[in-house]
């Protein structure tokens, strides 16, 4: 498939999604699909990539869009940037719905194979979108005691200068 018609399909499986077009989100992947994102312990397969978006992201996000910001091609795989948008409505990793809105981006590198989307990578700011949602992240128990003697030097009374 040429570069252009890799852009073509990868915007059709965009646009599937922000309709919510399950079956036209389907047929832009390719049969042994799998999708590689931030957290998970290993690839999802197509069914686990399914309650992923719909299930776990547009059930909590359900007017969640998503916005193509830049777009590279070849003849085997489609780069983008990103922009994600919508509201807090329902349960996400624990959290009620807080009836907030987010905003994040994020990098997707997508392998082409004959006219369809056959591997996904993407990675995306978490931390930002848990901070828009009223967390806040804590560095764990091996980061702490780093950061809080870093703290401490700075309130030391430095040494005069000769």
């Amino acid at each position: 498939m040429s570069a252009e018609e890799n852009e073509a399909v990868f915007r059709r499986w965009i646009q599937a999604y922000n309709d919510r077009d399950k079956q036209a989100e389907a047929d832009a992947r390719a049969p042994g699909y799998l999708a590689h994102a931030p957290g998970a312990p290993e690839p999802l397969d197509s069914d686990a990539w399914v309650e992923f978006i719909f299930d776990v992201f547009a059930g909590a996000f359900p007017d969640l869009r998503l916005t193509i910001e830049e777009i590279g091609v070849g003849n085997h795989t489609v780069a983008a940037r990103m922009a994600f948008r919508g509201t807090h409505r329902d349960e996400f990793q624990g959290l009620p719905a807080t009836n907030r809105e987010v905003a994040f981006t994020s990098v997707e590198l997508n392998r082409m194979e004959n006219g369809k989307v056959a591997e996904h990578w993407f990675e995306f700011d978490q931390v930002k979108l848990l901070e828009q949602l009223g967390l806040k992240v804590i560095p764990g128990p091996r980061l702490l005691p780093r950061i809080l003697g870093h703290q401490v030097r700075k309130l030391r009374p430095r040494p005069a200068k000769r």
